[in-house]
């Protein structure tokens, strides 16, 4: 949790234009010595000293905050948490002294680390499968089965002498229908494997749309616009109910809009409960769908189908960190969101709302008919210079603690890989459901946040299967804690108490923590 690491981005953009540490500390009224302890990042940088360097090498403020650095330094700081890597004793930051002098390698021990964690996955989901599937086993058994009735077939063909025609044709058939199935079953072992491995590389196209998602701040200033302009051609209303949503639909783009039983759906189309044929020109949405989510999907697809959805595409167009078509879709599903998100919570409103409202999530849901979910997400993304509304961070983690959204802070690290601090709100909240959880939380560095979760619940197929319980947590410092409803009646004073927590068990010192699930391996 430390400040900006832009002495590297200095150091190289001044050789760059050819300026020496001399001149330019002459210009920025500062001495060489005091410029070079800055571009070796043993000395922080921020106000108008800030402002003029970025003048002075043709910066604006955006490129140097230091955001990039602090991801790579965060990044960096999980192969502490290796346990292969558990005997070098590696401390957190050392990572920050590997970035101000070598940026690259330490993007190479990044990249290094994303691909080992690829193959393990790899390698643990086909071990798996080879142990646990229940395919393979009768898989093996059918193929026993039928390389036993065929050696016995050919072994009564070969040793019984002269056979009658009808005995030797029906051995004959017994070989031939055996080695059919043989092969049907060689076949569909073959697919299954082909499939299971092209399926197990999840971990980095995820990445790289963290990655591109925090590049932007998570605002993407062209799709505010297009969602201004979508409502202002679209004629649907100021509210965007879903009746006015649907009607724009029919008339502007004949799509018809059924609903039907998620059992229905076309297999592809569970998971979201919606699903879109474009050939019959109709959207199927699943009855078990919750209201906001119904209406979320429709603003999704008019955007997807009015000429501004072509600013997704306008957006992605510039998105180089993007390398793979996983990666790609993702992030056009994620931005497509975001356009939703535009319309039906349109900033200028949600902006002043969130602000008299001091950001209480559940007045903003009524007021605008949106998710719990859905308004966390968009108060993440006022960002907007001149009308910013408080930096949040954004967790969303299962009943099993996988996190499946993150959105981190420069001074709160959200874990890529494996659970954060059980200690943190978004883990507590999943033993009150429904029940918001706040607390103000302190890192062993002495950084106070303020951690506010609750759990969202998911549609279910059908009553037979478990509940689909998620828990979604916002946080931001403490120092913003008093703009929030959530930091009514709480101690914010330095010395007021606080929830002792970590980044993880693995990264925290607080060696006396009875939560603590596994060993430190940093402090030793």
């Amino acid at each position: 949790m430390r400040g900006p690491l832009i002495g590297a981005t200095l150091r190289e953009r001044r050789r760059a234009l050819g300026i020496t540490q001399a001149a330019l500390a002459a210009q920025l009224g500062i001495s060489a010595s005091y410029l070079n302890l800055i571009e070796s990042d043993k000395r922080s940088i921020a106000g108008a000293l800030l402002k003029r360097v970025a003048d002075a090498l043709g910066f604006t403020l955006a490129e140097i905050d230091g955001a990039a650095e602090r991801r790579l330094v965060a990044d960096l700081g999980e192969l502490c948490g290796e346990p292969m890597l558990a005997d070098l004793g590696l401390e957190p930051a050392g990572a920050q002294a590997l970035v101000g002098r070598h940026r690259e390698w330490g993007r190479a021990l990044v990249r290094l680390h994303r691909a080992w964690i690829d193959r393990g996955q790899a390698v643990n989901a086909l071990s798996d499968r080879l142990h646990q599937d229940p395919f393979l086993g009768e898989a093996v058994h059918s193929m026993l089965t039928q390389v036993t009735a065929i050696r016995s077939s050919a072994e009564i063909l070969q040793s019984a002498g002269e056979l009658d025609a009808v005995r030797r044709g029906r051995f004959l058939g017994i070989v031939g229908d055996e080695s059919a199935r043989l092969a049907d079953v060689a076949r569909s072992l073959a697919a299954f494997f082909d499939q299971d491995a092209a399926g197990t590389r999840s971990v980095t196209p995820a990445d790289e749309v963290d990655d591109f998602i925090v590049d932007f701040d998570n605002h993407f200033p062209a799709l505010e616009q297009a969602g201004e302009d979508f409502r202002a051609s679209a004629a649907i209303g100021g509210d965007c109910s879903e009746a006015a949503l649907r009607a724009y639909l029919r008339r502007e783009h004949a799509v018809e809009v059924v609903v039907r039983p998620v059992g229905e759906l076309d297999p592809a189309h569970v998971r979201h409960l919606v699903g879109f044929d474009a050939g019959a020109r109709m959207l199927v949405l699943a009855e078990e769908a919750m209201p906001a989510t119904r209406r979320f999907e429709l603003a999704r697809l008019a955007t997807e189908l009015h000429a501004q959805g072509r600013a997704v595409d306008e957006v992605l167009a510039r998105a180089g960190q993007l390398t793979s078509e996983a990666a790609r879709w993702r992030a056009r599903r994620a931005l497509s969101s975001y356009l939703a998100a535009a319309v039906l919570l349109p900033y200028e409103a949600f902006f002043d709302a969130a602000q008299r409202l001091h950001c209480d999530v559940d007045r903003l849901v009524q007021r605008f008919g949106a998710s719990f979910e859905q308004v966390c997400h968009r108060l993440v993304t006022l960002r907007r210079p001149g009308a910013s509304g408080i930096p949040f961070a954004l967790m969303r983690v299962d009943a099993a603690g996988f996190t499946s959204k993150r959105f981190p802070l420069p001074r709160l690290t959200v874990p890529r890989h494996g659970p954060a601090c059980p200690m943190w709100a978004v883990y507590q909240a999943l033993h009150v459901p429904g029940t918001i959880v706040r607390q103000l939380a302190q890192w062993p560095d002495g950084q106070r946040m303020l951690l506010v979760a609750r759990t969202v619940e998911k549609s279910r197929p059908a009553f037979s299967l478990p509940r689909r319980l998620q828990s979604v947590m916002l946080a931001c410092d403490a120092l913003h804690a008093d703009k929030t409803v959530y930091g009514a009646g709480l101690d914010l004073s330095s010395a007021g108490p606080a929830v002792p927590v970590g980044p993880s068990c693995r990264l925290c010192v607080r060696r006396d923590c009875v939560y603590r699930a596994e060993d430190p391996i940093v402090g030793r």
